[in-house]
């Protein structure tokens, strides 16, 4: 690492460095050459990193309540790449479409070792897990406990299910994010009876076998409190299900939504925090209730693959308003990143190739989009800045890409991957053709 360096790499890729031209690299690649390679918009990610994060959630789990498997919530990011990583790891999946099941057929992913969320799912996405002999099916309603047992009856398959409950805890994020309150459109309410009512029916069907319960508190989810506060009410509810019916706890998921650091001023949980408090609470409300310590599914997706994603962008037009505000644009923005216009999200910037120059220079960096909205950094300091620089904003590999868009008919970024010092497209950047690929006159 260049000691010069005066930026912060926490809230980068494990690999990063600053060589001596003052660049930002990446997996000992420069990344204004690989800029200059592929184009912007570009997201890098660094497989390190995931390789990393997969072992350290692998540990920390693992090594504290060995009867734990850590599932990657493809809603993060997913392509086959990806996939295949997540796979060799040893990790399992949780998917919430057809389509992210259909990546993860595409590139063998063990089946047993998946698991299919989702408040809505179709008939046709029932139907392709029951025939792919997906390992759980997290039932989220009625209407789907129904159609499923209905569906696996007529296929002949006897389908093991997760019930999804709402405990009614707040975990205290956004508005958009938060799941596991009462007024959610996620899981049976705890507090109104349905989730009894919904264990009680799914003991009674022909072709669901319910082995366990979920919930899903939000994301990110910043303290411990609110895990502990579910996990205490959901045990309780479970020796509840015992007493009165016979149902046996066998699986059991807090869900995932740990919180990464976006800021490198702001602090959080370590993976550790959050292994040691999950399980200790897990294990002493079972033993103290009398349950048998079930299997522990987490769901970790952006504390994953978040920090091993950046998003590069190159300088065009600079608009400054005296003592109002300077707009430094970009060739990307909320179609490639619609986080900050839908959560306020905040990211850090840094010029990729100017990383080591003093900042002193107070900009908003502003996207391409017809949207007074498209800011993807709002009054950040960085070095002076001309058309033609790169700027490279970190936390990127989370949520940017699966929530994309083709607005005002924008094609979007291509991804590379890097590892060994090698790059590599794991997606080709879309082109004018792609986006009337599907038009009929």
């Amino acid at each position: 690492m260049n000691k010069n360096n005066i930026f912060n790499t926490s809230i980068f890729p494990v690999s990063t460095e600053v060589n001596k031209l003052g660049h930002l690299c990446i997996g000992g690649l420069d990344c204004i050459d690989l800029c200059q390679e592929y184009g912007t918009p570009l997201y890098i990610f660094d497989e390190l990193t995931i390789r990393t994060k997969c072992g350290q959630f692998k540990s920390a789990f693992n090594s504290r309540y060995p009867d734990s498997l850590i599932a990657f919530a493809s809603k993060a990011f997913l392509n086959k790449a990806i996939a295949q990583i997540i796979k060799e790891e040893g990790l399992g999946l949780d998917v919430v479409s057809g389509g992210e099941l259909s990546v993860a057929n595409s590139i063998g992913f063990p089946l047993d070792r998946v698991y299919f969320h989702g408040n809505n799912k179709t008939p046709e996405e029932l139907r392709s897990a029951l025939k792919s002999g997906i390992g759980r099916i997290v039932v989220d309603n009625f209407h789907e406990l129904d159609l499923l047992n209905s569906l696996a009856k007529d296929m002949g398959i006897n389908q093991d299910i997760l019930i999804r409950i709402a405990p009614g805890v707040d975990a205290h994020t956004h508005k958009h994010t938060t799941t596991g309150i009462l007024d959610s459109k996620f899981g049976f309410p705890l507090s109104t009876g349905q989730a009894e009512e919904a264990i009680n029916r799914s003991l009674s069907t022909s072709n669901i076998n319910p082995v366990g319960i979920h919930f899903h508190l939000g994301s990110p989810v910043t303290h411990i409190d609110p895990y502990e506060l579910a996990i205490d009410l959901t045990l309780q509810f479970a020796k509840q299900m015992k007493v009165n019916n016979g149902f046996q706890l066998q699986e059991f998921s807090p869900g995932g939504g740990f919180a990464v650091q976006y800021i490198s001023t702001t602090s959080i949980l370590n993976i550790s925090d959050y292994a040691e408090a999950i399980i200790t609470k897990m294990t002493n409300t079972a033993d103290k209730l009398g349950l048998t310590q079930p299997r522990l599914i987490v769901e970790p997706g952006r504390a994953i693959v978040a920090q091993a994603g950046v998003a590069f962008y190159t300088v065009g037009a600079i608009k400054d308003i005296p003592e109002v505000r300077k707009y430094v644009c970009v060739d990307g923005g909320m179609g490639d990143n619609i986080r900050p216009a839908l959560y306020d999200a905040k990211y850090e910037a840094i010029v990729a190739n100017k990383v080591n120059m003093e900042p002193g220079d107070k900009v908003s960096i502003a996207g391409k989009y017809c949207e007074s909205g498209d800011i993807l950094n709002k009054d950040v300091i960085l070095p002076s800045i001309s058309p033609g620089d790169i700027i490279a904003v970190p936390v990127s590999g989370a949520y940017n890409i699966p929530m994309s868009s083709n607005y005002n008919m924008v094609p979007r970024p291509a991804i590379i991957m890097i590892n060994n010092g090698k790059s590599r497209i794991i997606r080709i950047r879309e082109s004018y053709q792609d986006l009337m690929r599907l038009d009929l006159i």
